[in-house]
C-alpha cells in the first residue's frame, strides 16, 4: 500500500509540472503579446510634411535616418563649371617611361635571304622592307628619256637589281625593331656595297647627303644605266 501511495504522489507532481510547463508555453505565443507595428499608410501618413528626419526605432532595427529631401543630389548648375588641365604629376614615378629607340652603336649586321627587289634601290626580305641608304630610288613607273626615245627606265632599273641580287643573301646594318617599319640601312652582297653597284651602273641616283655622289657623276658621263639608251 505504501509502494502503491508513493507512486501516486510521483505522478502527480509531473502531471502538475507538465500543466504548468503547458501554460506557459502557449502563453508566450498569445497575441495580445506579439509586437504590433502600424500600417505603411498609417506610417506614411504619421511622417512629417516638412521633410525633418525622425528616427526609426522598430524592435530588433538599428536607427536610421529618413529624409525625403536628401535622396535625390540637388540640381547642378553646368554654367558655373569650367574645365581646367590636370595638375602635373607629383613624381616621375607614376608616369610611364617612352620607349628608347636604338642608337647606330645598337644596331647590328643581319642576314636577309631571298631579297625580292621591289623598285631599283628598295628590296623586301624576311617580312622586312629596306631601303638602301644613301640612294635615291627610282620609281617603277617613271620612264627616261635618251634623244628622241622614251623608255621605261624605273621598270629596267628594278629589274637589273633583281638580276643582280639572283636571291642571294644581303648583310644588313638593322635597328632590332626593323621589322615594324620601312627603313634605311647600308647592305653589302659579299664584299660588294649594294649603294655603290647601284649608284655607280646608273641604277639609282646619290642622295644629296650620301656619300655615292662622285659614283653618279660617273654613271652620268658614262651613259650607264637610266642615264643612257635604252635597255
Amino acid at each position: 500500500m505504501k509502494s502503491t501511495g508513493r507512486l501516486a504522489t510521483t505522478l502527480g507532481g509531473l502531471g502538475l509540472i507538465a500543466g504548468a510547463l503547458l501554460i506557459a508555453t502557449s502563453s508566450r505565443w498569445l497575441p495580445s503579446e506579439l509586437p504590433s507595428y502600424p500600417p505603411a499608410r498609417e506610417a506614411a501618413e504619421a511622417r512629417p510634411a516638412s521633410g525633418v528626419a525622425v528616427h526609426d526605432m522598430r524592435p530588433g532595427q538599428p536607427a536610421r535616418r529618413i529624409a525625403e529631401d536628401l535622396i535625390a543630389p540637388p540640381p547642378l548648375d553646368v554654367t558655373g563649371i569650367e574645365r581646367i588641365e590636370p595638375r602635373p604629376p607629383l613624381g616621375e614615378i607614376g608616369l610611364a617611361s617612352p620607349p628608347e629607340t636604338p642608337m647606330p652603336q645598337d644596331w647590328r649586321e643581319t642576314l636577309l635571304f631571298r631579297p625580292v627587289a621591289t623598285s631599283s634601290a628598295v628590296f623586301e626580305a624576311m617580312g622586312r622592307r629596306i631601303v638602301i641608304s644613301g640612294t635615291v630610288d627610282i620609281d617603277p613607273d617613271r620612264t627616261c628619256s635618251f634623244g628622241d626615245a622614251v623608255w621605261p627606265c624605273g621598270q629596267r632599273a628594278r629589274a637589273a637589281f633583281n638580276a643582280w641580287l639572283r636571291g642571294r643573301a644581303l648583310k644588313c646594318v638593322l635597328p632590332p625593331d626593323a621589322d615594324r617599319f620601312a627603313i634605311a640601312a647600308p647592305c653589302m652582297l659579299g664584299k660588294q656595297d649594294v649603294g655603290a653597284w647601284l649608284v655607280a651602273n646608273g641604277w639609282a641616283m646619290a642622295s644629296p647627303t650620301g656619300i655615292y655622289g662622285k659614283a653618279e657623276s660617273v654613271a652620268r658621263g658614262a651613259e650607264m644605266g637610266i642615264f643612257g639608251p635604252p635597255q
